[in-house]
């Protein structure tokens, strides 16, 4: 197998998104399409990827990191130009490189290594990605010779009759021979209405010179998609949405209404797990199994455990064990860690806390910057009261402890293994293992006082 590379055109700005986030940078599933593309180049086995930056250039940076070396397009003055900045890295080495518009977000890894075996076993100095979309307007056609090479490349609005019944078309992604490539980058011109260098130029230039021009047809159109506008990205959504809900469920995930739920692509989910409609899984997600997620819930960059259940919630940036049931409406907030057997129900907020095995926080309870232990009842009510005008502190409660309902644990506060508090309490001091604690005022019962109040009221 030959040395192998990647580059990556990314350096538009994208007017016609009409946008302040670069083109590049708008999300497909909740990831960036440029990240879509390198993350399936990643896939294959590739010596370099280089990914042309513009605008937004330290964004694109920030966004893949180290998955990529960097060549700057100052001026936007066409693909060829674009191409050509990638020749400190790659203009001396041996091999082929594949050419990726950064906007196409759809295209897998699976294509593009198809396309580099056909560009390699037809010894072809140039490969063109090509697809037979229903309605080619407005794309180039692929002209080929009766033996089935490439003769030209022929836009839309200069081919002939017979030309315009053409079908396949040129998708924008190529392989070329590496140093073939950036021998004939030299030779491109600008006499053009745009006065920009075009990489489709190359294949003519390589045609004209005598060597082999090859195609490869893919039969998944839909994954050449380039994204210019808000319309062709909804489309890109709907599309990618439906991969991926696919591929779920035919690895024993079951999806009630797969139009009205949306999976990251990064997200991972365990057999015979069931997500019901109006979930929204957002970026490193993972599921367990049997679980049951929904409806209408979202979870983001969180790891759930298996035959846990949560409705109607909402989970950031945490993780949660095995057999946990939480909901319906209770939020889990980031850096928290629910774990084994634990239940959080309505209208619970956990805040950058951790609930031990087997604790229940059954309803209308904030528990924010704690650490609780195992077996622990919070009842109804519990507030853990954390902050104090500028700083947060810590609430402590160890295992076996029992809250009771509408109490105030005011933090920095500790109470100990198996001890209670009892009910409507405000503990602003440790409370000793097993000890009972009760922080309220005495009741006092005034007898006759709504007698009397009727009457100084009518005096």
């Amino acid at each position: 197998m030959k040395n192998r590379y990647a580059v990556i055109l990314a350096a538009g700005k994208g007017t016609r998104m009409k946008s302040k986030l670069y083109k590049v940078l708008h999300s497909v599933c909740g990831k960036p399409m440029v990240q879509h593309v390198v993350d399936e180049a990643s896939k294959l086995n590739l010596e370099k990827i280089v990914t042309i930056v513009g605008h937004g250039a330290e964004k694109v940076k920030a966004q893949l990191g180290g998955q990529s070396e960097y060549a700057i397009q100052e001026e936007q003055l066409g693909t060829a130009h674009a191409v050509i900045q990638a020749k400190d890295f790659l203009s001396d080495k041996v091999g082929t490189t594949v050419v990726i518009c950064g906007d196409t977000p759809l295209i897998t890894a699976e294509t593009m290594e198809s396309l580099l075996s056909h560009h390699e076993e037809t010894g072809a100095k140039a490969t063109i990605l090509t697809a037979t979309p229903e309605d080619p307007a407005g794309y180039g056609r692929i002209v080929r010779t009766p033996e089935g090479s490439v003769e030209k490349i022929v836009e839309h609005k200069d081919a002939s009759v017979e030309e315009l019944k053409i079908t396949e078309i040129n998708t924008g992604t190529y392989c070329f021979d590496n140093k073939s490539l950036f021998a004939t980058l030299s030779k491109v011109s600008n006499d053009n209405s745009q006065g920009e260098y075009y990489l489709p130029d190359v294949i003519e230039i390589l045609k004209n010179s005598g060597e082999t021009v090859s195609a490869y047809k893919t039969e998944s159109f839909e994954e050449t998609i380039g994204i210019n506008d808000r319309v062709a990205l909804s489309q890109a959504e709907a599309l990618m949405k439906k991969r991926i809900n696919i591929g779920h469920m035919k690895n024993g995930v079951t999806l009630i209404d797969p139009e009205n739920t949306y999976i990251s692509a990064d997200a991972i989910i365990g057999q015979d797990t069931i997500i019901y409609p109006g979930t929204v899984l957002e970026g490193a997600v993972s599921i367990g199994e049997d679980s049951i997620i929904g409806p209408h819930s979202e979870i983001k960059d969180s790891s759930i455990g298996s035959r846990t259940v949560i409705r109607q919630s909402v989970v950031h940036d945490s993780s949660v064990g095995n057999d946990v049931k939480i909901g319906p409406f209770a939020h889990i907030r980031p850096e928290s860690a629910i774990s084994d057997d634990v239940k959080i129900g309505n209208f619970v907020e956990i805040k950058k806390s951790s609930l031990g095995l087997g604790s229940k926080a059954s309803h209308l309870s904030y528990i924010g910057d704690a650490e609780i232990g195992a077996d622990v009842n919070l009842g109804c009510g519990s507030i853990t009261v954390n902050y104090d005008g500028k700083n947060k502190f810590k609430t402590k409660v160890e295992d076996g402890a029992f809250i009771g309902c509408n109490s105030n644990l005011v933090a920095p506060v500790t109470v100990g293994e198996g001890a209670y508090v009892a009910a409507g309490s405000t503990i602003t001091e440790d409370v000793p293992g097993k000890s009972l604690s009760v922080a309220r005022a005495r009741q006092v019962n005034k007898e006759n006082y709504v007698d009397r109040l009727s009457m100084n009221k009518n005096s």
